[in-house]
Parts: structure tokens; sequence; C-alpha cells
């Protein structure tokens, strides 16, 4: 302990200063980039997670491309502990007052409450279109038609149908009418909301798997994503179906030795699901472009974020390293699946990470999961890190001939 600096007031000032800067104007910023999202308000800011912590970053993006409309429905884990702390939290709004609403319900029905949010915005969206053409004739047809048919799948066409609410908002002014009043209320409604269920791997591979596979099966427009750390970070490390094989966990002391569960092939298997899997540390353009395709598409989608964690036993300061090392091994194979691609004749499927260049040794004996196996018992080390290779080999095989598939 030592005494507080005897004048903070020079420290105040240069924060104050920092809060006063302007924002980037978001019509300004090119959201392909990432470049360009580096400009982008962030909405989640300055979370109580391990230092180093690899979920964070993915919610950070998140928050820039979309937390003025987000809606998060968050499984209990790590994420909800220092996505809902109090007395301060995370999550923030902008200068507008707008950003992402968050809540926590219970490890087993996230999925299901996130779905019902989607069906939640998707009644109030038709409440209010109902309200809108029954005033159409006053409100004016040109308006009331572009507020009801106009496409918000992007962010300039967000930005539009903004503009258009706040002229509706101005026109039911002038209305003296109980429906008008109503409708004023309810106007902003009429902006899509993206609406994003988030966990981690105990809850998506494990305690909640049934009800994320009957969301998926939902058809509904939400939009999933996965902090796979491979295990159960927020209770104390236990193995998780997301543990891979050869890693040491809690309940799987003597190394798991079942292959991961490959969660993105079961959500392929809809034929009508987005999935991707992503890793920030190998290809921040592509972790962006997964997002903002995921985001965009209608219908579900499903994202599988690779979050390091400090119970891989690594330094943490080089937590993106290692991601790029999953990635290069082939151990996480970077990919996109879009339905849509298939309007096109192109395959859905779409490797974005090139053929493994580092054996799965080279990336697994720099955390302590796996190598602590090698030396309290090298045969069983050895034989299970064979396994793994063998597994890496034949899923990238799988994947391969998959990519090439209409």
């Amino acid at each position: 302990m030592t005494p507080i600096a005897p004048d903070p007031e020079p420290a105040r000032a240069r924060v104050a200063f920092f809060d006063a800067l302007p924002t980037t104007d978001r019509g300004h910023v090119d959201f392909s980039t990432v470049r360009g999202t580096q400009l982008l308000e962030p909405l989640f800011e300055f979370p109580g997670a391990c230092a180093g912590c690899g979920e964070t970053p993915y919610l950070k993006v998140l928050s820039q491309l979309f937390g003025d409309r987000m809606v998060v429905a968050n499984a209990t884990g790590c994420s909800s502990i220092y996505g809902g702390n109090l007395p301060t939290t995370p999550w923030a709004v902008n200068v507008e007052g707008r950003g992402p609403a968050w809540a926590n319900s219970l490890f087993e029905d996230n999925a299901e409450f996130g779905l019902g949010m989607r069906l939640a915005a998707d009644h109030q969206f038709a409440a209010a279109r109902r309200l809108l053409e029954s005033l159409r004739g006053r409100i004016g047809d040109e308006l009331a038609g572009a507020l009801t048919s106009a496409s918000q799948r992007t962010e300039y066409e967000i930005r539009q149908q903004r503009a258009r609410v706040a002229q509706l908002v101005d026109r039911l002014a002038t209305l003296d009418d109980p429906a008008a009043r109503q409708l004023a209320t309810m106007a902003g409604q009429l902006v899509r909301r993206s609406v994003w269920i988030v966990g981690g791997d105990g809850w998506a591979y494990d305690i909640g798997s049934g009800g994320l596979d009957h969301v998926l099966a939902s058809g509904r427009d939400v939009n999933v994503l996965v902090l796979d750390t491979e295990v159960y970070s927020n209770t104390g490390g236990q193995a998780s179906k997301a543990t891979p094989l050869g890693a040491v966990a809690k309940f799987a002391t003597a190394g798991k030795h079942t292959e991961k569960k490959d969660l993105a092939l079961q959500a392929m298997a809809y034929g009508n699901v987005y999935v991707a899997r992503i890793a920030m540390g190998a290809n921040p353009q592509q972790t962006l472009d997964a997002l903002r395709e995921a985001e965009t598409y209608t219908g579900p989608s499903i994202v599988l974020a690779y979050a390091h964690c400090i119970a891989h036993g690594i330094d943490m300061q080089q937590g993106l390293d290692q991601q790029s090392r999953a990635v290069h091994s082939g151990y996480w194979p970077l990919m996109r699946y879009n339905p849509e691609l298939r309007n096109v004749s192109e395959p859905p499927l779409t490797l974005d990470s090139v053929r493994p260049s580092m054996p799965f040794r080279a990336y697994a004996e720099r955390e302590l999961r796996y190598r602590m196996l090698l030396l309290s018992d090298p045969p069983r080390g050895e034989a299970l890190l064979r396994a793994a290779q063998e597994a890496v080999d034949r899923k990238w095989k799988q994947y391969e001939d998959l990519a090439v598939l209409r």
C-alpha cells in the first residue's frame, strides 16, 4: 500500500480531455476493414476478466459493429461474470444514449432465452407496422412504405431507416390521435434488432446444447457467438465436450481420450445455418468478415471463436500468437459456411486458412494442459499426441472435401 498521489487533479484533467474527444461519425467509417473498425466506438470496455482474456476482444468488436442496436442473451459463465458485474458494467452507451441491451438467464436455457428476445422483437415490429398501416393515409404512402419494406442489412441501410423513423416521429407529433401517440412510443421498433446469443463452450457444447440445437433449427434470425475456451473456465477448468483430444483438465486428468465435438459440422448439417470458425490472433480480417456476414444473414447463424484461456497454461501475453499456432497447425481451421452462396452456384463452405504448416505438437507443447501429461505419463502423452495429429489430418481432409461441394 502506498499513499495516493497528493494531487490527482492533473490525472483527472487528462481523463476529462480524452473523454471529451469526439467519436468518429459511423457514416465515414469503412466497416469492411480491420483498420476502419478501430475508429468505431466500443460499447464494451474495461471488463473485469483475467488479464489477457481471449474472450473479451470478440465482444468488444461485436459492440463496435452492432452495439447501438444489439440485444444480448448471455449464458452463465465467464462472460456473464465480467459482463454483469456491479456496481459497474463493461456494456456502455454512445453519445446518443444507445447501447446493447444485456441480460443473463441460466446455463441450460440461454439459447431459448435469446430466441425469446428475437420473437419479442419480431412481435413489436409487427405491432408497430400495424399501427403504421392504420395511419398510412395521414403519414404518407411513400414514408410508410419505405419504413415497412426497406432492407436493413447493412450499416448504411440501418442509418437510412433511423432517419425515416425520426421523420415519422416528427409527423406523428402533429397528429392528435391515440394511435399516433402509441406509434410514437414504438417507432424505434421499426429499426431491425441485432439479437446475439453469447456463451462459452460449457453452455454451447454441453449443458445448453439441446436448446442451442432447437434454436438453430427454428430458422429464426438469431446470431450465436460461442467463446470457445475448450474448458469450463469459470468453475475451475473442468473438461467439456469442447476439450480437445490429449488435453488435461479436471475430470480428464489422464488426458482426454476422445476428440473435440465438431459443433460446426453439426450446424452445417442443417443446410440453412450460417456457420463460421474464427481466431482473431490468426486472421483478424476473417474474424471481421465472419461476424458481419453472420449478422447480415437472414436466418440462424453461429460463430465459433477460439478463445485462449489461463486454464490452458500459457503465457497470456502470447495468447494471440497461440491462436495463430492453433490455426497453422490445422487444429482450428478457419472457415465460413454461407448457404446463400448456393444461389450463385458457389460452394457454401469456404476454407479461410491454408493447409497445416506446422505439426500439432508444435502448437500443443506450448500449453501446460498438453505438456503436463508428457511429464507425468510420457507413454500416454506421446500416444495421445499421435492420436491428436491423426485427428487433425483427418478433419482437415474432411473440410477440404466439403469445400468443393455445391
